[in-house]
């Protein structure tokens, strides 16, 4: 009887491509033409951010011009796609356009791209907002990845580890420097989960990262609040173009 009636909810409603509606095999699932054209990240990387870098990584650690130039409080940072085309569409859709199945697929990418900083203990925590701007937007959309996460790679959430105390003006526009001072001291640890990040590696989860103001901020709130280190994981990466 449920395969019938999964058959029949599949004849009414068929899955289609998160990014064109096209029809595909299985919900939540990109069409070939889209994931041939969304830009996954992959190859040498910022150990540091994330951002790809060129030619072989020859397996030491390298870092990026703006992690050299600005040294990150987090030990480790990855990004599943870079925030152009189809990848940028579907972030905006995500963040804006109240398209929460993204969440699910993107959790399975997050995933692949943190492969390598996970620890047995760490703890998934979002990247706050505050609290006008969730009651406007009704959703965190950082806060639904890393549920999304935590629920595919079966390790331990805490969607409320850190608070953000005061409301900030809007990033868009302003320069790193400017990013950075509006930034500073906005978010705290929440008083009420110190104990659960104490001692432990804590994976900060947000969609975008663009100069690393906010994810510095989250960074530090979490080593001031007892963790033993932090590493960052966004959907996607602002790159700089060559």
């Amino acid at each position: 009887m449920l395969a019938k009636f999964q058959t029949a909810l599949q004849m009414l409603y068929p899955p289609r491509c998160l990014s064109c509606g096209g029809l595909v095999e299985s919900d939540f699932g990109l069409c070939g033409a889209c994931w041939g054209d969304t830009p996954f990240i992959g190859g040498t990387i910022c150990d540091a951010c994330g951002v790809p870098l060129p030619g072989p990584s020859g397996g030491e650690v390298l870092s990026c011009d703006d992690c050299m130039r600005r040294p990150r409080p987090w030990s480790k940072g990855r990004s599943a796609l870079l925030y152009q085309g189809r990848a940028r569409k579907m972030v905006l859709a995500l963040k804006h356009g109240d398209r929460a199945e993204i969440a699910r697929p993107a959790a399975k990418w997050l995933a692949q791209a943190a492969s390598d900083i996970r620890a047995r203990d760490t703890l998934i925590a979002p990247v706050p907002l505050h609290w006008s701007r969730l009651v406007k937007r009704r959703y965190n959309q950082s806060a639904l990845l890393a549920q999304a996460l935590a629920a595919e790679i079966d390790m331990a959430l805490c969607p409320d580890l850190l608070l953000r105390g005061r409301r900030t003006v809007s990033l868009d526009g302003k320069t790193q420097a400017q990013r950075f001072d509006v930034l500073q001291g906005a978010i705290q640890a929440n008083p009420k989960r110190r104990h659960r990040m104490s001692g432990r590696s804590v994976l900060l989860v947000d969609d975008v990262m663009t100069s690393g103001a906010t994810l510095a901020a989250s960074a530090e709130a979490c080593l001031a609040g007892g963790a033993r280190e932090v590493c960052v994981l966004t959907l996607a990466r602002v790159a700089k173009e060559a």
